[in-house]
């Protein structure tokens, strides 16, 4: 299996590519026999094929690990409450950032100007009222939902039945071993297509860049910059508000004893190869106390993504100015709900958010294939993103833990030097 720096560097490379030979084509033409096929039909039929990949993961993705997520609980009724915080503040603070993601993207406009070419048949499917919008999160038929790609309805489900699991005793346990052995091979399947997104990544771009031209790298940028700034933003400004406010402590502190964990997330782009670190960061550095850390990290890596609900709002807002589509307000609602349940099923891999950005789309009728227009520069933002991410998972098991009595005043006041 390919290394992670490694596949960073062969996306870079294919995205380099791409622009190189898409604005080769665009300088030189793109109505000549041979560039016309390469534009016309090689390079949309590579990049579809790995949309249709991201797509397929979808189901079985999100179906999987919530129910071996929300299985974590383990003993509901003794974790009940820890959980219920815990939970709140997850899903609280993925509402925020989705947020603060759509606002900023309304405001600095990313999309503007770069438009890009969809048919002139395309539009927007009519969003039902909202009180037929929270009805349709609950499935009537989960079978139907997963066939269906209903992935809202999936959630829920996936939710009950991890709940369930966790009340069954041994026949749960048993179940749950079974749903967990099926994640890790969902995952290996991710690995597996991860493998192949260069190539899905030089035809997405080189097509782009071939119609649109090498301008289009400005529009990139500032969607690029935009979703930077969000995520520092985010990870400083909220971040650390919520350790100040709710759990009295310093800020500054808490980054630097968190710093070789921002390390290892940017290096691996993964909130579950983080979780090592992260736990030793959170009882050995930060103070949380075993009972608390053992539960909120592990949770926290497999549905606190709040990074990830950054770039899908940022995105969703990006694609639908360069398309030049109003999705309005009941759009953008339906983006935090769709994009803060998601990010429960969001797994802590590299490149997962691509796949889950694809639900945002469908939910909102934007086109999936668009997603090929910020995939090139997606790589180094999951870097970013991840960091963002396994702060926020420690952030909660603080609040947590203080609330709880269960923080050591001790290990935090330590230095934070190793």
């Amino acid at each position: 299996m390919t290394k992670p720096h490694n596949l960073t560097r062969n996306i870079i490379l294919g995205m380099v590519l791409g622009v190189a030979v898409g604005t080769l084509l665009n300088r030189t033409g793109i109505d000549g026999p041979v560039a016309s096929v390469f534009v016309g039909d090689v390079f949309p039929l590579i990049g579809n094929i790995f949309i249709r990949s991201l797509q397929l993961l979808v189901v079985p993705l999100v179906l999987l690990s919530l129910i071996t997520g929300t299985a974590a609980l383990e003993d509901v009724r003794r974790l009940g409450r820890i959980g219920a915080r815990t939970l709140a503040f997850y899903l609280g603070t993925t509402a925020i950032a989705i947020s603060i993601a759509i606002g900023l993207s309304l405001l600095f406009q990313p999309g503007v100007g770069f438009e890009l070419n969809h048919d002139t048949d395309f539009s927007v499917a009519d969003s039902p009222p909202l009180t037929q919008v929270i009805l349709n999160v609950f499935p009537s038929n989960p079978f139907a939902a997963m066939a269906e790609g209903n992935m809202l309805q999936v959630i829920v489900f996936a939710i009950l039945f991890g709940l369930a699991l966790c009340l069954s005793g041994a026949p749960g346990q048993r179940v749950l071993a079974l749903a967990r052995d099926l994640n890790d091979v969902v995952l290996k399947l991710v690995g597996l297509l991860l493998l192949a997104a260069p190539f899905g990544v030089f035809a997405l771009i080189a097509r782009t860049f071939a119609q649109e031209g090498f301008s289009a790298i400005l529009a990139l940028g500032q969607y690029f910059f935009l979703v930077l700034f969000t995520l520092l933003i985010h990870g400083a400004l909220v971040y650390g508000g919520l350790l100040a406010v709710f759990a009295r402590l310093n800020p500054l502190r808490f980054f630097k004893k968190m710093r070789k964990v921002h390390v290892f997330a940017f290096s691996t782009a993964s909130s579950n190869a983080t979780i090592p670190v992260s736990l030793d960061a959170v009882e050995n550095r930060v103070g949380v106390k075993r009972a608390i850390a053992s539960f909120t990290v592990p949770l926290g890596a497999t549905i606190n993504m709040d990074g990830t609900a950054i770039m899908q709002g940022v995105a969703t807002v990006f694609i639908a100015q360069a398309l030049g589509i109003d999705i309005g307000l009941q759009g953008y609602l339906m983006v935090i709900l769709t994009a803060t349940l998601a990010s429960i099923g969001t797994a802590g891999v590299p490149g997962v958010g691509l796949v889950m950005l694809a639900m945002v789309f469908q939910q909102v009728g934007l086109p999936v294939a668009a997603i090929g227009v910020i995939y090139g520069v997606d790589r180094l933002l999951d870097m970013v993103r991840t960091a963002v991410n396994v702060t926020g998972d420690a952030v909660v098991s603080a609040i947590v833990a203080r609330g709880e009595g269960e923080f050591d005043e001790a290990v935090w006041a330590s230095n934070e030097e190793d």
